[in-house]
């Protein structure tokens, strides 16, 4: 059976966490009942309760691969890929 921490704190048993889909960092709430409380899993929000993703919603529209994408997200775009071992070479020369 969990106990309370002095700090307050309660271990929720892994079988009840799977069964939740509670991973860590995820947000509960305890509702109160006519019998007790009930713990839920909240969707996650920002503080002013929206959906933090709905932003990035459909934003991945693109006929880019994800490594092509992610080498123009970190400024490495465009680069020859067939000339990697090249590039490595003339920098590590300079």
């Amino acid at each position: 059976m969990p106990r309370v921490t002095t700090k307050g704190q309660v271990t929720i048993p892994k079988e009840i966490r799977d069964r939740l889909g509670i991973e860590p960092g995820d947000e509960i709430s305890f509702e109160e009942t006519a019998s007790g409380y009930e713990i839920r899993k909240e969707e996650p929000t920002t503080t002013d309760g929206d959906d933090p993703f709905e932003k990035y919603r459909g934003s991945a529209d693109s006929d880019e691969t994800m490594p092509e994408r992610m080498r123009r997200l970190r400024g490495e775009y465009p680069r020859d890929i067939g000339d990697e071992g090249t590039d490595s070479e003339s920098r590590a020369e300079q």
